[in-house]
């Protein structure tokens, strides 16, 4: 039994099991490890594509599936994260959790019993989209060290999974361009800096997009408007504006991907050209989030070796 609460946690070898394990789902790679197993769903936040992949990646792998909504469960009523967790690890074997709020309720969770937990997305980190992220890239380029990726946008929660799994691989270059009061948080920069410190990775962060380096392999942007959250600047589109990813950038990155966790929204984040372009796999990135998320799974309840 084993817990996906931050990408932190994982060992180097955790992390490329996780990412390998997803392009073998993704190749079309058939277990039922989870069978007469109950995975509980619960969703505090909007989710097409993470609640979809972990929903459907339970019922492939065998389990069986508990979903529960914003207003389900007696939390909302007064009852404490504490004894939540402890009534859920005593009926479910797995618990994938979003809710857009401190990681730390998923951790009480965790200690609570033998249920493992999945951090589907905090306000801090995304970790399973930073997998996802590793999954499509694994299976596009048949590797992961060495790639170079620039990261345009908010220093969000997916930033975040991004630059704390990306460091861990050697000789990959992760370029941060984020818009000035919206980078990455400074304990996710201190951390990816001394990972990549360690694997011989580099990571730069910068506040505009002046003077960028040319030839990346991978361009990658978020919605500007994270899942629950809001913006204390009023005028913050404007801050954004410079930040769109538009066909531009491939001038000097010809050969480069295209990726966006999605949501999308055309003409903000990024142009329609782009985003339905030759060189997207955005879309191919959401599938990838399924089986990803059957890796997850399988992984946690440590049944595939």
């Amino acid at each position: 039994m084993r817990h996906l609460i931050s990408l932190t946690d994982l060992t180097d070898d955790d992390l490329r099991t996780l990412v390998a394990r997803g392009a073998e789902f993704a190749a079309g790679a058939v277990a039922k490890p989870l069978r007469d197993e109950v995975v509980g769903v619960y969703f505090r936040r909007t989710s097409t594509r993470t609640r979809t992949a972990f929903t459907t990646g339970a019922l492939r792998l065998g389990a069986q599936t508990v979903t529960f909504g914003p207003g389900d469960l007696q939390l909302n009523t007064g009852e404490t994260t504490e004894d939540t967790g402890r009534v859920l690890s005593g009926m479910l074997d797995m618990l994938v959790a979003r809710t857009s709020d401190a990681t730390a309720e998923l951790r009480s969770w965790a200690a609570a019993g033998p249920m493992s937990v999945v951090n589907a997305m905090t306000a801090e980190e995304h970790p399973t989209q930073g997998l996802t992220d590793l999954t499509t890239l694994h299976c596009h380029f048949g590797h992961v060290d060495g790639l170079r990726v620039l990261y345009v946008g908010e220093g969000n929660n997916s930033a975040a999974a991004l630059a704390l799994a990306l460091t861990r691989f050697p000789g990959t270059e992760l370029e941060l361009r984020t818009p000035p009061g919206y980078g990455l948080a400074a304990d996710v920069l201190a951390t990816a800096g001394e990972q990549a410190a360690r694997s011989g990775a580099k990571l730069s962060e910068q506040h505009d997009m002046t003077a960028l380096p040319t030839g990346f392999d991978v361009v990658y942007t978020t919605r500007w408007q994270t899942t629950g959250t809001s913006k204390p600047d009023a005028d913050w589109r404007t801050v954004f504006a410079p930040f769109q990813v538009s066909g531009a950038l491939w001038e000097t990155s010809p050969d480069a991907v295209f990726l966006h966790d999605l949501p999308a929204h055309r003409g903000e984040e990024v142009t329609a050209e782009v985003l339905d372009g030759p060189a997207s796999l955005a879309f191919t990135q959401a599938t990838h989030k399924l089986h990803s998320a059957m890796a997850v799974l399988e992984w946690c309840r440590a049944v595939h070796s």
